[in-house]
């Protein structure tokens, strides 16, 4: 049985409300959300007070108290897992802001697809996300994915069932409709 297939098959029996089954989905996820959260946060500041553990814990809790959850396979698991790690960056942000934080500044650069801050950047950045979400779904769940959620573009080709071109295109379109956006403070 292969890694994959074996994560949608503990994801089912998840899913089905087997006891068991959460334990075995976090073994074998793990090792892949620490992967995707130190992606995240290598080029962040050293001194950054949300650490990849502390991500990857506080998506753990939020993952088990989804309700209702019926995993699909281990694509749909990680980004859902992207999801929320974007909600608690972005609520780490409003805090850090909210506490007198310093602010950083983020890039949305091909060389580096994940890289954030606890600022206000990245509130306007979840704006903006929201918003283009709105008329181009595909391109904002790619940001989220890629930024977010730190997968490369293969990973969330993978997730969203295209090809790797088609996320490259996707990638380059709603980057440079986000630094537009941002870049004219017009999210509201």
């Amino acid at each position: 049985m292969t890694a994959s297939h074996e994560i949608t098959q503990w994801l089912m029996r998840w899913s089905d409300g087997q006891q068991d089954a959460e334990c075995e989905v976090m073994r074998l996820v793990m090792p892949e959300l620490r992967r995707h959260a130190r992606r995240f946060f290598r080029r962040e500041r050293r001194n950054h007070t949300l650490q990849p553990t502390a991500l990857i814990n506080e998506a753990y809790i939020r993952l088990v108290n989804v309700e209702n959850a019926r995993w699909q396979d281990r694509w749909h698991f990680f980004a859902m897992s992207a999801t929320i790690m974007r909600h608690i960056l972005v609520d780490y942000a409003r805090h850090r802001i909210r506490a007198g934080g310093d602010a950083i500044r983020i890039t949305l650069d091909d060389s580096i697809p994940c890289n954030s801050g606890a600022s206000a950047e990245v509130i306007e950045l979840n704006d903006a996300l929201d918003a283009l979400a709105k008329f181009a779904p595909r391109q904002a769940a790619v940001v989220e994915l890629k930024f977010f959620g730190g997968m490369s573009g293969d990973e969330v080709a993978a997730v969203l069932g295209v090809s790797p071109g088609t996320i490259d295109g996707d990638w380059k379109l709603a980057r440079a409709w986000l630094l537009r956006e941002m870049s004219a403070g017009s999210i509201s």
